[in-house]
C-alpha cells in the first residue's frame, strides 16, 4: 500500500515537473515545432516541384522524338536545346546526344559549347563526367588543334579513370592520322603498361604498334 502511494506521488511530481517545464519553455517549444513544420512543408514543396520539373523535361524529350519521327527537325532542335538549359543531368545529356545523333547541329563550335554548358551546370558522378569529357574530346578531335585536344583530355590523363585507356587509344590514333608515329607510339605503349585492362585494348595497341613499325 505504501509503495502504491509512493508511486502515485512520484507520478504527480513528474507531471508537475513537465507542466512547469512546459510553462517556462512553451515559446521555445512552439518555435521549434513551427520551424520543423515549416521545414517539412518547404521540403515537400521542393520535392514536388522537382518531380514536376523532371516530368516536364521527360515530356519535352519524348515530344522532341515525335517531332523527329515526323520530320520536324527545327521544332525538335528548339525543344532539345531548351531541355539542356534546364540543367537536368540525365535529360540535358540525352538531349545533346540525340541532337548529335540526328545531325541537328551543323556548327561544331555549338556542339562544344553545349558540352561545356552541361559539364559546368549539371552534377554528375565522376565516371559519368569523365565519359562526357571523353565524348566531347572524341568529337572535337576531328577539328581542334593538338594543344586544345590535349588540354581537353588532360583531366583523364592525370588521374585514375576508367576512361584513361580509351583516352590513350584516342590520342594514339589521332597522332597516327597526323603521321606523327613517335608520339603515337608513346600513347600505345602506355596502354600496354596498364595492368588488368580488357584484352581488346592490348590487342588494338599492339596492332597499331606493329603497323607503325612496318611503316618505318
Amino acid at each position: 500500500m505504501d509503495e502504491n502511494i509512493a508511486n502515485s506521488e512520484n507520478n504527480i511530481g513528474n507531471k508537475s515537473k513537465l507542466k512547469f517545464f512546459y510553462e517556462n519553455n512553451k515559446k521555445k517549444i512552439f518555435i521549434i515545432l513551427s520551424s520543423i513544420l515549416i521545414l517539412f512543408l518547404l521540403l515537400f514543396y521542393y520535392l514536388n516541384n522537382q518531380n514536376k520539373k523532371i516530368l516536364k523535361i521527360s515530356e519535352n524529350y519524348i515530344t522532341a522524338k515525335i517531332y523527329l519521327a515526323n520530320g520536324q527537325k527545327d521544332k525538335a532542335k528548339k525543344l532539345l536545346k531548351h531541355n539542356i538549359s534546364l540543367n537536368n543531368s540525365t535529360y540535358s545529356t540525352l538531349s545533346l546526344f540525340l541532337m548529335i545523333n540526328e545531325n541537328l547541329l551543323s556548327d561544331e563550335k555549338e556542339v562544344s559549347n553545349l558540352f561545356n554548358y552541361i559539364l559546368i551546370n549539371c552534377t554528375f558522378k565522376k565516371e559519368i563526367k569523365d565519359l562526357l569529357i571523353f565524348k566531347k574530346s572524341l568529337f572535337e578531335s576531328n577539328y581542334v588543334d593538338e594543344e586544345q585536344l590535349l588540354i581537353s583530355l588532360k583531366p583523364l590523363l592525370n588521374k585514375k579513370s576508367i576512361w584513361k585507356p580509351h583516352t590513350l587509344l584516342l590520342l594514339g590514333d589521332y597522332y597516327v592520322d597526323k603521321k606523327e608515329n613517335i608520339k603515337a607510339r608513346d600513347f600505345y605503349e602506355q596502354i600496354l603498361n596498364i595492368k588488368n585492362l580488357s584484352q581488346d585494348f592490348y590487342s588494338k595497341a599492339n596492332i597499331q604498334l606493329t603497323q607503325i613499325s612496318d611503316a618505318n
